[in-house]
């Protein structure tokens, strides 16, 4: 038996680094499959236990706990109570959006960031492509989230701007980088690291939308003497959040964080009670009246 963490998944076929170095294929052991039926098998960075085969392949016989995951509501009909699991043990999640081209939706930034802070994982918001419009116009956009305390990489994957802060970012960390399609996420990991060579796409001209080009998520070693792994996503048009209790919802928006436990309601749904502590900061100015917004949409359930 060794141990070890999942590289790549695809179709239930496992890519294993084991502690000692070595590459095992391997796939799982059937009781593993009976007692997972509402969330993915093993995915990426996660830690499993293998078996060696007589073939030189390997057989999970188990998948050790996670300490941490990014993961969303599967897309679908079933997604009301399946898991999305898109990686397990991570350390912070770069969330990639371009500056223009395709334009940023800053309602799915958002819905990304709430991920972020349901699952307890640092976030990173990476605005790309800033060649494009300049710094001064990407601030007016993402400047928000600084303001909220969130860290903010203004970046061009294509002009070489911020590449070195992003490398420094990842150096250390076991990192996803996650994003809507075309906004240049695999373009950015080949500027971190040339050797890396992911498929790019380009934005479609009529729609304004990105092609996907990853079609299954890796885990791939960062270079350097701090090391660290990465995870680059397929782009997701769809971000449904996951075993999310409503009346959670607010504590995933940092900045109402100080005014919950305020309200005249124990029960607030910070909508439409009288008295209600995060209304009022939203008036006063402490939280962003877009933010609110948001809040409310997700809240009651609006795209």
């Amino acid at each position: 038996m060794q141990t070890g963490t999942v590289l790549r998944a695809r179709s239930g076929f496992y890519t294993i680094l084991a502690d000692d170095g070595a590459t095992i294929e391997s796939r799982m052991r059937g009781r593993i499959k009976k007692d997972r039926q509402t969330s993915d098998l093993a995915v990426i960075g996660d830690r499993v236990a293998v078996a060696s085969l007589p073939d030189g392949t390997g057989m999970i016989e188990r998948v050790e706990p996670r300490r941490s995951k990014f993961s969303r509501r599967q897309p679908g009909p079933r997604g009301a109570w399946r898991e999305d699991l898109l990686v397990a043990n991570v350390d912070q999640v770069l969330i990639v959006f371009a500056c223009a081209d395709p334009p940023p939706h800053v309602r799915l930034v958002d819905r990304f960031l709430v991920v972020a802070e349901a699952n307890e994982v640092d976030a990173v918001l990476v605005a790309n492509k800033v060649d494009l419009v300049g710094e001064s116009a990407a601030r007016d956009v993402f400047g928000l989230y600084e303001g909220i305390g969130y860290p903010v990489e203004y970046v061009s994957a294509r002009a070489g701007i911020g590449i070195d802060r992003l490398r420094d970012r990842l150096a250390g960390r076991v990192s996803v980088v996650a994003g809507p399609s075309g906004v240049g996420k695999s373009t950015l990991l080949n500027a971190v690291q040339p050797g890396l060579q992911l498929a790019t796409g380009e934005v479609s001209e009529v729609l304004h939308k990105g092609r996907h080009t990853t079609v299954s998520a890796e885990l791939l070693e960062v270079e350097g003497p701090a090391g660290g792994w990465v995870a680059d996503t397929p782009g997701l048009r769809e971000l449904g959040l996951f075993a999310i209790p409503p009346e959670d919802l607010a504590w995933c928006f940092p900045e109402m964080r100080p005014f919950l436990g305020g309200c005249a309601f124990r029960d607030c749904s910070h909508l439409h009670e009288p008295r209600c502590a995060v209304r009022a900061a939203v008036q006063g100015g402490d939280v962003p009246e877009a933010r609110y917004e948001s809040y409310r949409r997700l809240r009651a359930g609006e795209d």
